[in-house]
């Protein structure tokens, strides 16, 4: 095996790990906020509002820095626009096209490990979409379903991997080896975490 093959193998199975770790200390996060204020986690608890989600979670991440929205040019990391015409820093799954930043800009915040988090308004209410750059921006690939996994939290209390049955991006278009789209990429996440062949190929 050459070392560049090394290399992306090894920086591979540390992103598959960071993803594991992203999505346990968001299932510790809601445990925590459901153990201090009595009542569910769900995100008709927050009238689907990504922002008050965001503001309630955010004490049980230890170090965490509010970045505001990625609307806002003091953002972290300025994220919105769609398609073609997106200002999102994040490509797609496939690597083609700028990834559709509307599904990632209202809320976000850095934290200690420098994992990013992103929280959005699904406009299906009362869905909650929380994306995780699990390296950070500041290393690559900064795409979706390589480095940047999305999670759902429902009407139910429930943090779902985006892509899981029954959640919004079940739809196998939305981690595609063909789909040129915006979207595709956001629906990476289940495979991520629970089918092993995911990581073999690609980036």
């Amino acid at each position: 095996m050459t070392i560049p093959a090394v290399i992306n193998n090894t920086e591979k199975k540390e992103r598959q790990e960071a993803l594991k770790k992203a999505y346990s200390v968001l299932q510790q996060a809601l445990l925590m906020y459901q153990k201090d204020s009595g009542e569910l986690p769900a995100s008709s608890t927050f009238n689907g509002e990504a922002g008050a989600f965001k503001k309630a979670i955010m004490p049980y991440f230890i170090g965490a820095v509010d970045c505001g929205k990625g609307t806002e040019n003091t953002a972290c990391v300025y994220n919105s626009s769609y398609g073609s015409g997106s200002n999102s820093p994040y490509k797609n799954y496939l690597g083609n096209i700028k990834a559709n930043g509307t599904e990632m800009d209202d809320g976000q915040y850095i934290v200690m490990d420098g994992m990013m988090y992103f929280f959005e308004n699904s406009g299906n209410s009362p869905l909650i979409f929380v994306s995780v750059d699990v390296n950070g921006y500041a290393k690559r690939p900064n795409q979706l379903g390589r480095d940047v996994f999305t999670f759902e939290l429902n009407e139910n209390g429930k943090l779902l991997p985006a892509g899981a049955e029954g959640t919004y991006w079940q739809d196998s278009s939305y981690c595609s080896l063909t789909n040129k789209s915006s979207n595709n990429g956001f629906g990476c996440t289940y495979k991520a975490l629970y089918e092993p062949a995911f990581w073999k190929g690609g980036k």
